[in-house]
């Protein structure tokens, strides 16, 4: 089942989220998952893990068709709060999507993977239930930042000491496990540590920092390509019987 946020989990995200530095930080991550997804005005998308509402807010924005689910009422009841009615809230697990197959054109996680119990079940779901492209937007553990949380975590309890870090690579080895060789992309953000200058606001937001796998927030996009199974099929044959004798 893995973490579910509690009421005041609930409440330190909406606030770590109206900090206007850490509004910053959430605005890399939502146009990086953007640029990487690159929605179609119209289509449709579910945010597994939804959280408050941020990412949901960056898809309205965008003109997405939005479906949110969190395993968390208290987040659902301030995402509700955020967005109001348009967007299509549920409660549920990562790891058993209650939507049919192929429901959305896109599904997406931010920041989610850290908290589910098993995320390999939950990337499946995700390919299951999305038809196009699938976003994860996860905690680098090789980032400098990272290394910081985890270490903090050892002398003082923090919601990371219950998160999962990722790197690039064993999200590839995870998608690729099942899914083949398909189709992956790559990039990070949030590479300083303070982007409070507008020297480094603007290099966080250059295509070619964001090329290096050291940013503190990887956003990876897998491209679903179908996958035939032939199966042989016996095929009945009737022996025509010819009569007579054979000519000599």
């Amino acid at each position: 089942m893995g973490y579910i946020f509690d009421f005041n989990d609930a409440v330190a995200y909406e606030k770590w989220f109206n900090n206007p530095h850490n509004r910053f930080v959430a605005e890399l991550e939502n146009r990086l998952m953007l640029d990487l997804l690159k929605p179609v005005q119209g289509e449709s998308v579910l945010e597994i893990g939804c959280g408050t509402g941020a990412g949901l807010l960056t898809f309205i924005d965008a003109g997405v068709q939005v479906t949110g689910l969190d395993p968390s009422p208290y987040m659902l009841d301030i995402a509700l709060k955020n967005v109001g009615n348009r967007v299509d809230l549920h409660r549920g697990f990562a790891e058993d999507l209650p939507f049919e197959d192929n429901s959305f054109n896109h599904a997406c996680f931010i920041t989610t993977l850290e908290f589910v119990e098993n995320p390999k079940r939950a990337i499946e779901e995700a390919s299951r239930v999305a038809k196009d492209r699938i976003f994860l937007g996860v905690l680098n553990r090789y980032a400098l930042k990272g290394i910081q949380r985890r270490v903090k975590g050892i002398f003082t309890s923090t919601i990371y000491n219950r998160a999962r870090f990722f790197s690039i690579w064993e999200l590839k080895q995870i998608i690729r496990s099942f899914l083949g060789d398909v189709p992956i992309s790559w990039r990070t953000v949030c590479h300083f540590p303070a982007a409070t200058g507008w020297i480094t606001r603007r290099l966080e937001k250059s295509a070619m920092l964001q090329r290096f796998p050291c940013g503190a927030f990887i956003g990876m996009v897998v491209t679903l390509v179908p996958r035939f199974r032939t199966r042989p099929l016996a095929v009945s044959i009737k022996a025509k019987h010819t009569t007579g004798a054979a000519a000599g």
